[in-house]
């Protein structure tokens, strides 16, 4: 068995802050990942079979041997979606069957030394397994329990199951969205997801800035419906003085020629975010374009002057729009792919791509805008890599620990 692999030293501001990380797939863990690039310990309960669903979902990178003890030869078996390796450095792991009373038994003595428990399951299912919010608060008074849902702990649709474009549809985020004739686009993104996680980072310290002032902990309430409402505040600010949007035609949402997106001579995309007049002063002197304020209004008139700008932009590659660019401070920037996003100058000179060495080869990284420049980080873990550490830590002797194997309550 390879070596247990711990995070080192937490560095950043959240260091001493312990986290129990019950969430699976992307909102959760996307959560305590900014929590643990900050410090945080955080320790991921996976179930016993699979554990985390986003460990299974391709494309799979194959263990490559690193760190750890790893052998290239498990290969396959270590087999694990890149999106999990992404979301889950600096953390550990532990599987525990939380059906069985042994393992739960075995989370409430964790819960004793935590600080912070973030779960998204639906309301209901902790209460079943014996484990409700006020029987893990009254283990520990000082607990922040974070749940994060779809649709909230209350209200009528509190136990429906959700995905990320059901929290945008509901929220009517994605009412806003283009084009006028059709169905809404699909975003190329996970809106509500993130900012799901997002929100639960934000309550979670709040929570913890009041606990050091009462000495009590609390739980936070996150509906991913609700984190996405914010998205959409130019929408609704619209709407609430009276105006109702004209999907896919309003100023940010396509309505505007000097904001949108444009082909360019050898088939690639510019975009373009001349919103003030100076900006858009610029553009249309450096193309030769009669300047017209007119221009930075919606109206009837604008599918002609799209049409115009785009046939400007067919004029010229995507190189040389970026020339025009780099001489011309008028908003306009080239549509990068995501591995051209990877290797850009900019991004690459602030550090938001890294590389970390792993049992499965050097994976590139994401560094988050709060994730300290000179964090050592740890490899994202095997699945049930740190149980006996964890277990050992909550007070169990090597005996009770093999027995609870033997049991199946963890493994």
């Amino acid at each position: 068995m390879a070596a247990s692999r711990s995070p080192g030293p937490p560095a950043g501001p959240l260091s001493g802050i312990r986290v129990l990380d019950l969430s699976r797939l992307l909102p959760g863990p996307f959560a305590s990942l900014v929590l643990a690039d900050m410090g945080a310990q955080v320790d991921k309960i996976e179930d016993v079979s699979g554990g985390d669903y986003l460990r299974h979902m391709p494309p799979l990178v194959e263990g490559a041997g690193g760190p750890g003890g790893a052998s290239a030869t498990r290969g396959a078996a270590d087999a694990t979606s890149g999106m999990f390796l992404a979301l889950n450095r600096n953390k550990r792991s532990a599987s525990l069957d939380l059906k069985k009373p042994a393992a739960r038994d075995a989370l409430l003595r964790m819960v004793e030394r935590c600080d912070v428990l973030l779960e998204q399951f639906r309301p209901g299912v902790l209460d079943r397994l014996g484990l409700s919010h006020a029987t893990l608060r009254a283990k520990n008074p000082r607990l922040v329990v974070c749940a994060l849902t779809g649709y909230g702990q209350t209200g009528p649709l509190a136990k429906r199951a959700g995905h990320d474009l059901n929290y945008l549809a509901r929220a009517g985020v994605l009412g806003f969205q283009g084009p006028a004739n059709a169905p809404p686009q699909l975003p190329g993104f996970q809106l509500a997801d993130v900012s799901g996680g997002l929100w639960s980072v934000i309550g979670i310290l709040a929570a913890l800035h009041g606990r050091a002032a009462t000495g009590e902990g609390s739980i936070v309430d996150v509906s991913m419906v609700e984190s996405a409402l914010g998205f959409a505040a130019a929408g609704y600010g619209a709407l609430l003085a009276g105006q109702a949007p004209d999907r896919g035609n309003d100023a940010l949402t396509g309505g505007l020629a000097g904001y949108a997106t444009y082909a360019t001579k050898d088939g690639q995309a510019m975009s373009l975010g001349a919103l003030e007049p100076k900006f858009w002063l610029q553009f249309c002197q450096g193309v030769g374009l009669e300047p017209d304020m007119a221009g930075m209004m919606p109206g009837p008139h604008q599918p002609a002057l799209r049409a115009k700008v785009a046939e400007i932009f067919r004029g010229k590659t995507r190189a040389e729009w970026e020339a025009f660019a780099a001489e011309r401070d008028c908003c306009l920037e080239p549509v990068l792919t995501p591995a051209e996003a990877v290797k850009d100058p900019h991004l690459a000179a602030r550090g938001v791509f890294f590389e970390l060495p792993s049992p499965w080869g050097a994976l590139t990284q994401f560094r988050t805008p709060l994730t300290p420049p000179d964090r050592a980080h740890a490899p994202p873990p095997r699945q049930g890599e740190h149980t006996t550490e964890m277990l050992r830590e909550a007070g169990y002797s090597d005996a009770e620990i093999a027995k609870l194997r033997e049991d199946g309550a963890v493994a």
